[in-house]
């Protein structure tokens, strides 16, 4: 049981499931090339443990748990919803696409810098590929 408490990997995020994110307005997008928070307004904190992924503060305060069964996918790449316009012409901008069975679609750029515009979304498809496959879940 200890083992599961600390985590293979802990990082901040700021995030949007798709629906949301297909709602902004064009200003929105355009604004979100000073801050990207414009596009993603979630934050908080994101642990990937043996069994679960945990995506702090995601609904109102209260965290999204998802085990390795409720993800369909994940992938590191611009879509319509967010694409190079905004994401800016580095991979590091391609936001991590989580496709879940119970939360939907979700988008995350993880430890986002904001002066910089990189992120550890590579890294953490990675992560989050080799968790999915591993099967300890």
């Amino acid at each position: 049981m200890s083992e599961s408490k600390v985590p293979l990997a802990a990082g901040s995020y700021v995030g949007s499931p798709a629906e949301e994110l297909a709602r902004r307005k064009r200003g929105h997008r355009i604004a979100a090339g000073v801050d990207q928070r414009v596009l993603f307004p979630r934050t908080g904190r994101l642990e990937l443990h043996h069994d679960r992924l945990m995506i702090g503060g995601w609904h109102g305060g209260s965290d999204l748990v998802l085990r390795p069964a409720e993800v369909r996918s994940v992938t590191n790449e611009y879509t319509d919803l967010y694409g190079r316009f905004v994401g800016g012409l580095l991979n590091s901008g391609r936001p991590l696409i989580v496709e879940t069975v119970t939360a939907g679609e979700i988008y995350l750029m993880v430890d986002h810098k904001t002066f910089l515009e990189t992120t550890s979304n590579r890294k953490w498809t990675r992560l989050l590929k080799s968790w999915l496959m591993s099967g300890d879940g």
